[in-house]
């Protein structure tokens, strides 16, 4: 579960197309009960796609909440581009009919709306990161339909270009050309969509660094630690890890302030283990368990540890998926990619080297989030709590169908009276169990389950074997006929 935590801070599904349909997109018509946005399927996507050389299209499925606030946005966007010289088309695809589902994967849809970039018709394609708003929308495809890279001609440019709060690339050349501007155009197309480029021939025009330089070199500007940072080495692999590796602060701030979300998002998805210290910012001691977090993190930053303070206001959504509570504040927790996590409470400022030193040392035990044991468990579907998983799935020596569910779930509801029928008619089989674990309330190990929807379902035999069920919904009698299968193949 742990890898899957910043999923929930995302959306998923944009496609775009025209061609076919040029009427659509006509600035002369009038736009009165006129679709603007190109509808896809498995039928015509990839000729569409194939036809344009941008092109972007939301994946999105029809019940999800998130695609219904969006829809109106991403019309009106729609219609203002198509009046952009080139016009800029925008499609969409239903990711949840069974015909477009091979699309879906195809581009690796995992929630909803997932908006992509096309370009050079599909064979390059980037994640949309921008604004969900109409107008935001339109200023972000008209940035990523121009150049890659601007050219900053004087220090109004600059001004104009380089704001106060985003990570800015400039290269610095004595002339554009010559195989580092070749890599640094290239990297900025790779990387248009995740970062600003701009290139000059002049590093005077820049607000930080040295100015007597004539390159080539590339420039990092950031608005946090060291504000800038010069690099020399134009080989791809070199340059891009240069930018991913130094647009990050070395602490991430976790607030309500929506310039540091984009920071937020990285932290989540680099692949480094995650430190977090959560603590209310209006605190008085607020400013001396900064320091010496910010210390700790100078000191182990090496060592595979990404570090994020977050505000506990801020924070109620961690809190939720950590089974945390707001008196143990201040506290740190760590999470591996493999879903251990490691929890001090109440901790002093003055402790933080310490526990983090243990940490180090493998001297802290995981921690283990749990629903409290059931007193009564007599239902028909037996409730499993990640305290007892290892009792009642593996060490029982019975036939267990377990159900991973969550409480929102619509889909966990529907399935709940299926489950129902289906543990009641096992009821006098002492070898059978019909289970249920809330996967939101309680850890799952993640090297044995691998829980990414709801519901998921599992069957562990007697004899020990583990196997992944259909998670889509089947019908009492396929429900039933399943698990019949499975438990005679155990007592076969």
């Amino acid at each position: 579960m742990a890898e899957r935590i910043s999923v929930c801070f995302f959306f998923v599904f944009v496609l775009s197309l025209i061609a076919s349909l040029p009427k659509q997109i006509s600035a002369d018509e009038s736009a009165e009960g006129k679709e603007f946005v190109l509808t896809l399927d498995h039928s015509n996507f990839s000729d569409t796609v194939s036809k344009h050389n941008f092109i972007v299209v939301e994946f999105y499925a029809p019940w999800c909440g998130h695609c219904k606030k969006l829809a109106p946005e991403y019309e009106k966007a729609a219609s203002i581009l198509s009046s952009h010289d080139p016009p800029i088309v925008l499609a969409k695809v239903d990711a949840n009919e069974e015909k477009n589902k091979e699309i879906a994967s195809e581009f690796d849809v995992k929630g909803f709306p997932t908006i992509k970039i096309l370009r050079n018709g599909g064979k390059n394609i980037q994640e949309y990161k921008g604004p969900r708003e109409a107008d935001g929308i339109v200023d972000y495809l008209k940035k990523q339909n121009g150049p890659a890279s601007t050219e900053i001609k004087s220090a109004d440019d600059a001004s104009a270009f380089i704001g106060e709060n985003k990570v800015f690339i400039v290269g610095v050349f004595p002339k554009f050309s010559g195989e580092e501007f070749e890599n640094f155009t290239a990297l900025a197309e790779k990387l248009r969509s995740d970062y600003d480029f701009g290139h000059t021939l002049n590093a005077k025009h820049l607000p930080r660094g040295e100015s007597s330089v004539s390159g080539p070199l590339v420039r990092l500007i950031k608005p946090f630690d060291e504000l800038f940072v010069d690099f020399q080495d134009f080989h791809l692999e070199a340059l891009e890890k240069f930018i991913e590796e130094t647009s990050v602060p070395l602490v991430t701030i976790f607030n309500n302030d929506p310039s540091n979300h984009p920071y937020v998002i990285k932290y989540f998805n680099n692949p480094h283990a995650k430190a977090m210290l959560f603590i209310n910012f209006t605190s008085e001691d607020f400013d001396s368990y900064k320091s010496k977090y910010h210390e700790a993190a100078e000191q182990y930053r090496q060592d595979g540890l990404s570090f994020l303070v977050g505000d506990v206001e801020a924070s109620q959504g961690a809190f939720q998926y950590f089974g945390l509570k707001e008196d143990q504040v201040p506290l740190i927790v760590i999470q591996h990619n493999d879903g251990k996590k490691f929890l001090k409470p109440k901790l002093e400022a003055g402790h933080i080297p310490t526990w983090l030193k243990a940490y180090k040392a493998g001297e802290v035990q995981p921690y283990k989030k749990s629903e409290p044991i059931p007193e009564v468990n007599n239902e028909p579907v037996k409730v499993v709590v990640a305290d007892t998983l290892q009792d009642i799935v593996f060490n029982s020596g019975k036939n267990v169908l377990l159900e991973f569910y969550a409480p929102w779930c619509g889909h966990c509801k529907k399935l709940a009276p299926i489950l129902e029928e289906v543990a009641v008619s096992y009821q006098n089989d002492a070898d059978v169990v019909i289970a249920k674990l809330d996967a939101t309330a309680n850890d799952i190990p993640s090297d044995t389950f691998d829980v990414q929807g709801y519901p998921t379902l599992y069957f562990r035999s007697a004899s020990g074997k583990i196997t992944h069920k259909n998670k889509q919904l089947l019908s009492k009698k396929e429900k039933k006929m399943s698990f019949e299968k499975a438990s005679s193949c155990r007592r076969g």
